[in-house]
């Protein structure tokens, strides 16, 4: 289009960069951004919505198709794919806009979907996860773009705190909702029915997309022809050597060195060249602000997963009441990232950052208190709500410090070493996690999965210690990565 619309702020927009200009008073659902605000927050709200709800309907679909050896491929199969995605999105965001990646994402996504909902064999379900988890990478990293592009610097907290908000009703809804499908009409349509469902968020957004934020950065400069074939060796040798890592730490035999040191030899070529100089020693600036997303993300996800688990092996509780005791995490996380936004404590970001960070430690370190059996079960929700408003504290703001710090053509591939940094250190530290977990009588325990499923063994409480006093202290090295967030 190329007038105006009623409403518009009468400075017209260049394709491709970060709009900084608007009235002064405009927010993320005035005229000029709200059919961008309400599509792209669908989008993250429905995945949210998947998110939440394959936990429920995972264990089922493993029991009929006689996958459950194969189990937790299904979930490392969505995470190591989502490693590759990021990448590619990443490049493809600075060199034709954040379009391409965004559709094309949105599609593999819902293809996976379908493509899981469909399986006759478990071997066809995990590749239609893995296919999913291309998709998600694809998505998330243009969704950060988008916002670098669309929106002016200071409605950024705003957009991100709405995103934090789409995941408040999926994460309480979410269990029930797919609980009730899997019952009474089967674990397939969990699968089947979200596809249909993005339809409406990409009508809406799309046409805002193209008009804010696609095309090159700089409209005058022809786009590269082509991707840089160094980082995609690179994302392939990350995702795979994630994937080997995941493997290893399932299987605690002395064969199992190999895949694992396999592993690591792609793995650590793989993140020195795809996150920014410096991120592994905390330089100050953009590395540790990505640095700071995988150890937020990943101490308090590795944690997060044995939550239910120690409820019901340990205190008795059924897994609905467990899954219930981590509810309200929702909402105070949302509350969190609201807090963030507010433009009068936007000076105080870095210390609202620190004091985000102690809240997660303070949190992880008492949930194990409940292995004490005269401490009141309730204290782990009431501890998770804290380390939950921590973590919306740090990581909209992360996400909002990674855009002020990015130049334009270069927000594509900061995004991706974002997200890279998140899901990567979830891997590693669930890996690590699992296997103390393991090693110290934890049972047969593999993460997510056996977190997701309620599939529970007898459990030794010193293997719950193992996990979360070690998490207690990454987020506690996340409390010093705060102090390093400015540049000199």
């Amino acid at each position: 289009m190329s007038a105006l619309e009623p409403g518009d702020t009468g400075v017209a927009e260049v394709p491709g960069t970060a709009r900084t200009t608007g009235a002064p008073d405009a927010t993320v659902l005035s005229r000029p951004y709200r059919s961008l605000t309400v599509g792209i927050v669908t989008v993250v709200l429905l995945i949210a919505f998947e998110a939440t709800a394959v936990g429920t309907a995972m264990p089922v679909a493993a029991r009929e198709l006689n996958g459950v050896p194969l189990y937790a491929f299904a979930f490392s199969g969505y995470f190591t794919t989502s490693l590759s995605g990021m990448v590619l999105a990443g490049q493809w965001s600075d060199r034709r806009g954040p379009l391409g990646a965004l559709t094309t994402g949105i599609g593999a996504f819902a293809a996976g979907l379908l493509l899981a909902g469909t399986a006759s064999a478990m071997w066809v379900f995990i590749v239609g996860r893995a296919v999913q988890g291309l998709g998600g990478g694809l998505v998330i990293v243009a969704l950060y773009v988008v916002v670098g592009r669309a929106y002016p610097e200071r409605l950024r907290p705003s957009i991100m705190a709405a995103f934090a908000a789409g995941w408040v009703v999926p994460s309480v809804v979410g269990p029930l909702a797919s609980g009730a499908v899997t019952e009474h009409l089967g674990w397939r349509w969990v699968f089947v029915g979200i596809p249909v469902l993005v339809v409406f968020p990409l009508a809406i957004a799309l046409p805002r997309i193209r008009r804010l934020a696609s095309g090159p950065v700089r409209a005058a400069e022809p786009a590269p022809e082509s991707f840089d074939r160094r980082r995609i060796r690179l994302a392939l040798g990350i995702s795979l050597g994630a994937g080997l890592l995941q493997y290893a730490a399932q299987d605690l035999r002395w064969i199992s060195l190999l895949p694992g040191a396999a592993g690591a030899a792609l793995l650590v070529p793989a993140v020195r060249g795809l996150l920014p100089r410096g991120t592994c020693r905390a330089a100050r600036g953009l590395p540790s602000v990505v640095l700071l997303r995988g150890v937020a993300a990943g101490s308090f996800i590795a944690a997060e997963s044995f939550v239910p688990l120690m409820l019901v092996t340990q205190r008795g509780l059924s897994p609905t009441l467990a899954g219930f005791s981590l509810a309200a995490g929702g909402a105070t996380w949302a509350l969190g990232s609201w807090v963030q936004s507010r433009a009068r404590v936007a000076p105080y970001r870095e210390r609202l950052m620190t004091l985000g960070m102690l809240l997660v430690a303070a949190a992880v370190v008492t949930a194990p208190s409940v292995l004490i059996h005269t401490v009141p079960v309730w204290t782990v929700a009431v501890a998770w709500g804290f380390g939950c408003f921590g973590m919306g504290l740090v990581i909209a703001s992360t996400s909002v410090l990674l855009l002020r710090l990015s130049a334009p053509e270069e927000a594509g591939t900061n995004s991706a070493a974002l997200q890279i940094s998140d899901a990567l250190s979830n891997v590693l530290l669930l890996a690590v996690g699992g296997a103390a977990f393991a090693a110290l009588g934890g049972g047969t325990v593999t993460g997510t999965a056996t977190a997701a499923s309620g599939s529970v063994s007898t459990s030794h409480p010193a293997a719950f210690a193992a996990v979360f006093l070690p998490m207690a202290g990454v987020a506690l090295v996340g409390a010093w990565v705060t102090t390093r967030l400015r540049e000199r």
